[in-house]
């Protein structure tokens, strides 16, 4: 398992890259806002379908959530892109006897309430519209063992042209009261799924 890399320097570097290269490569980054809770670590379930999507939720913290960014990536993505260890990156690999170590780190790491840990329950890249949203089990052992520590946040992007050149973001985020601490996979899937629909349909209602 591979976890962060903490300079500050290379930090900042990093920040103002991955700020610089989202606001390059896109016309706009739009979410709606929802209250944070400072006493409490904040736990972001996210769609992934590609390589942006660490680099847009890093933009979203920094703007809306103002927590210490982490997130959960292959382990072969964090050999090759090496920096992004620097904010706040820590491997999994689901063919290793490690994987285990990867999720009981994130749970670990909703103990402090000023992190923000992002994972991606689907497991690997899927379609940016897919209709049905499958998760893995792991997720669900990180749940269980912050039970009560972390703020859970349902986040659903997508990315359109629309009248653009460059593609817009829309970031559609949810508060979940429930915890899910107490429930089965296929609970918390459902939920999520519910406000990926519902998401999925505020997108394809977008007015130009």
């Amino acid at each position: 398992m591979l976890t962060p890399k903490n300079n500050k320097i290379l930090y900042w570097l990093m920040d103002w890259y991955v700020k610089v290269l989202v606001r390059t490569k896109f016309q706009q980054l739009l979410f709606n806002q929802v209250e944070v809770d400072k006493n409490k670590s904040v736990l972001v379930l996210a769609n992934h379908f590609s390589f942006w999507d660490g680099l847009i939720m890093h933009c979203v913290n920094k703007q809306l959530f103002k927590k210490k960014f982490h997130v959960m990536v292959n382990e072969a993505t964090a050999y090759k892109l090496g920096y992004l260890r620097y904010g706040g990156a820590f491997s999994i690999n689901k063919n290793s006897r490690d994987i285990l170590e990867s999720l009981d780190y994130a749970a670990k790491l909703l103990d402090e309430p000023g992190n923000l840990v992002l994972l991606f329950p689907q497991g690997k890249l899927f379609s940016n519209f897919v209709d049905d949203v499958r998760f893995e089990k792991g997720v669900l052992r990180v749940i269980k063992q912050a039970a009560g520590k972390y703020q859970l946040i349902f986040s659903t992007t997508f990315i359109q042209f629309y009248k653009h050149r460059k593609q817009s973001i829309n970031v559609y985020l949810k508060s979940e009261k429930e915890s899910f601490a107490d429930k089965e996979i296929g609970e918390l899937k459902e939920a999520y799924q519910q406000h990926y629909n519902a998401a999925k349909k505020l997108q394809t209602e977008i007015d130009l």
